[in-house]
């Protein structure tokens, strides 16, 4: 137990020693022990003993462990951005094929969208000429049956007007000759 010195000069004396008297072989202590300048030496023994075996201790134990802590995370963290770009470059390189597939896509898209209304074009046109002859051949038949009426309409017009005329100059006249009226009416039509 740690004793000052005010309470070493209130404590009663040991048994067998009277106040203020010393008993030879004790230590009396007046003060903190290990302010007392005859334990330095001691002291300083100790202190160099735990010294060294701590600086033992962290020099054979602790250093090697922080070190190879430190240079594990170093190699780790090395791997980690050697990995990390390597990554990086295959999404780039991933990304750049991406975008040379989306253009050779496209192109082909383009390709066969042109080649589509091509085909288109052709297949209209096709089809457009094949309803134009089919017009111009009802077109032809239609002329053909139109001259036909029309020849039959116009010989059968030179018959009605040859009456016509005969029946008005008959009205007028009295009488009217057939061939003279023939005559008139096809010299009228030409």
């Amino acid at each position: 137990m740690f004793v000052t010195s005010a309470f070493a000069e209130e404590a009663a004396p040991a048994v067998g020693t009277e106040a203020g008297t010393a008993v030879p072989g004790e230590v009396q202590h007046e003060g903190f022990p290990p302010f007392e300048p005859q334990t330095f030496p001691s002291q300083i023994l100790w202190l160099i003993i735990c010294f060294g075996l701590f600086f033992l201790f962290l020099r054979r134990v602790v250093i090697p462990r922080i070190g190879n802590i430190l240079n594990v995370r170093s190699t780790r963290i090395s791997q980690d951005l050697g990995q990390a770009e390597k990554m990086k470059n295959e999404a780039d390189a991933a990304a750049a094929a991406f975008e040379q597939e989306l253009a050779e896509a496209r192109l082909k898209a383009n390709a066969i969208g042109q080649q589509a209304r091509n085909a288109a074009k052709a297949e209209a046109e096709a089809k457009r000429r094949e309803i134009e002859g089919e017009f111009e051949k009802k077109l032809a038949d239609a002329e053909a049956r139109i001259g036909t009426v029309k020849a039959s309409a116009l010989k059968e017009v030179g018959t009605i007007a040859e009456s016509t005329a005969s029946a008005i100059i008959e009205r007028l006249i009295g009488r009217a000759d057939k061939a003279d009226v023939a005559a008139a009416v096809k010299s009228a039509w030409r």
